[in-house]
């Protein structure tokens, strides 16, 4: 029987690491469909092209996405599709949340390939990788938990306008990006009001910032 073949995503804004990453990949697999994205924004529209993706391998800091919000809006956009991170920070805190987003693996970008492979080896084997010297057993306070909870029920593009809003966008901008009307994207940033339990879009954006680890700049545009 031939060896089954792949269709992988590599999204990061650095060309030579993206090259590191499609060496590891193809040292670890023979028939490999591996497309390559360089801001958030081809990222869906790779894994729209046609064809069940197999894994994702996302940098969590690239053009078109901060903090965690790339991983929240892969997971609510595709929940079958596995999302490994692959990032510079790898302190604990981060590992954790990467995990309690749902992804299926942290890979540090100081790891070496052969690492590389065994965690993408693992992950499309159906489980999960992280660094083994990292205990993931201390997780979050309560407080960060709960909030984490309530930013895992926004909805793909709850995501999208909550990243935006972060940015200092007005709604008029928001409106123009996702090529919908102002009443819309009014009814969306309501909705995420309510489901963060905050009054503002400052406060909204302020307490997706609490859990981001200085990768989420506080920035909101007034009301």
């Amino acid at each position: 029987m031939s060896e089954p073949s792949y269709r992988l995503v590599i999204a990061d804004d650095h060309p030579l690491f993206r090259g590191a990453l499609r060496e590891a990949v193809t040292g670890l697999i023979a028939r490999a469909d591996i497309a390559e994205a360089g801001t958030f924004e081809e990222v869906p529209k790779l894994i729209d092209k046609g064809g069940d993706v197999d894994l994702v391998l996302l940098d969590l800091t690239m053009p078109g996405a901060r903090g965690f919000s790339g991983l929240m809006y892969l997971r609510a956009q595709y929940p079958s599709v596995p999302v490994v991170v692959v990032s510079a920070n790898d302190d604990p805190a981060v590992i954790w949340r990467c995990m309690d987003f749902g992804a299926s693996g942290f890979i540090p970008k100081t790891l070496g390939i052969e690492q590389m492979r065994e965690a993408i080896k693992r992950v499309l084997g159906g489980g999960v990788w992280t660094p083994p010297d990292v205990d993931l057993a201390g997780g979050a306070d309560a407080e960060t938990a709960a909030l984490m909870g309530r930013l895992a029920t926004l909805t793909p593009q709850q995501v999208r306008v909550l990243m935006m809003l972060s940015e200092g966008m007005l709604n008029k901008q928001i409106a123009y990006e996702l090529s919908v009307s102002e009443a819309t994207v009014k009814a969306h940033v309501s909705a995420i009001l309510q489901k963060l339990g905050v009054d503002s879009r400052t406060q909204a954006v302020i307490a997706a910032a609490k859990i981001e680890l200085g990768h989420w700049p506080q920035s909101a545009a007034q009301n």
